[in-house]
């Protein structure tokens, strides 16, 4: 028994633990621990984030830097999706947790809260429409960041940033497009798993098809072999377009990788003029033909 006594003494807190801890609750301590504790939580929560993503990233990464693959591109935008939201969802957590530690009662307000969103639902119905629409533009896997698309004929651009709200667009001139996922109507993507190059290329009406042909095919030839990575096919030559005043017009197709379409298309217009050059095959310029009627001048008999 004196024992177990012994014991139970032994396992008794000390007096002056008890008053350390009491001076600590007194001055605030107690309250600041919470909070550094809820802050690391949040860090943590964000870390574990980035760390989900990266891991995502470098699952679907296929070493090739100058192409970037579908699945790249979903992750890099489901990284950003849920990395927006991972800090919306901590920032609201910290507040109220916050509130919490200094005695307000965080009951009321959660639910408060629950009703003024069904109000503020009703009154920002654009805002619910935005965050509705790209809710399904990420699980239909329309487009991603990294993707060129075109919204409505009005936006052209490569996608910068994709949240539940907006789409962000950089166009060829540098400026950024910010657009509301709830006003886009119809999308084209122009960097869906690959692309096609449309050439059009007028010579004069002097000159053989075939052999236009031919110098084209051989052209297109060289430049697959020498950027497969870019120009995944040979050219293919669809035929003669149109006739025009100064000449006929011939139209190409060569298949390119996504998103390489224009630079492949530069390229090709200008190692076609110099193929064309070499060949002895004339563009055609504009040409005007003045027919000029004189009066003959004649003394009468």
């Amino acid at each position: 028994m004196e024992r177990l006594a012994g014991m139970a003494g032994m396992a008794q807190t000390p007096e002056w633990v008890k008053e350390f801890l009491a001076r600590m609750e007194g001055t605030g301590w107690s309250r600041l621990v919470h909070l550094l504790l809820v802050a690391a939580a949040c860090i943590a929560i964000l870390g574990a984030v980035k760390l989900v993503t990266r891991a995502v990233r470098r699952a679907v990464d296929d070493g090739n830097e100058e192409v970037t693959s579908d699945a790249e591109r979903r992750a890099e935008t489901l990284g950003a999706v849920l990395t927006n939201a991972a800090r919306v969802v901590v920032v609201a957590f910290f507040l109220l947790m916050t509130l919490q530690e200094f005695g307000v009662n965080i009951g009321p307000l959660v639910a408060g809260a629950g009703i003024a969103g069904v109000a503020v639902g009703f009154g920002a119905q654009s805002l619910v429409k935005d965050v509705i629409s790209g809710f399904f533009l990420l699980m239909e896997n329309q487009f991603g960041v990294g993707d060129i698309i075109n919204i409505d004929d009005k936006h052209t651009g490569t996608v910068e940033r994709m949240t539940l709200r907006i789409t962000q667009l950089r166009d060829s001139e540098g400026r950024a497009h910010y657009v509301p996922n709830g006003s886009i109507i119809r999308v084209v993507v122009l960097s869906k798993d690959f692309a096609r190059a449309l050439v059009d290329v007028e010579v004069g009406y002097d000159t053989d098809p075939d052999r236009a042909f031919e110098v084209l095919r051989q052209t297109g030839k060289s430049l697959h072999d020498d950027k497969p990575e870019l120009a995944v096919e040979p050219l293919e030559v669809k035929g003669i377009e149109t006739l025009g005043a100064n000449g006929f017009v011939i139209r190409t197709l060569t298949k390119t990788a996504p998103g390489a379409q224009w630079e492949v298309a530069r390229e090709l217009r200008r190692r076609i003029l110099l193929a064309f050059r070499e060949a002895g095959i004339e563009i055609p310029y504009a040409q005007r033909v003045v027919h000029h009627r004189g009066e003959g001048v004649g003394g009468e008999d």
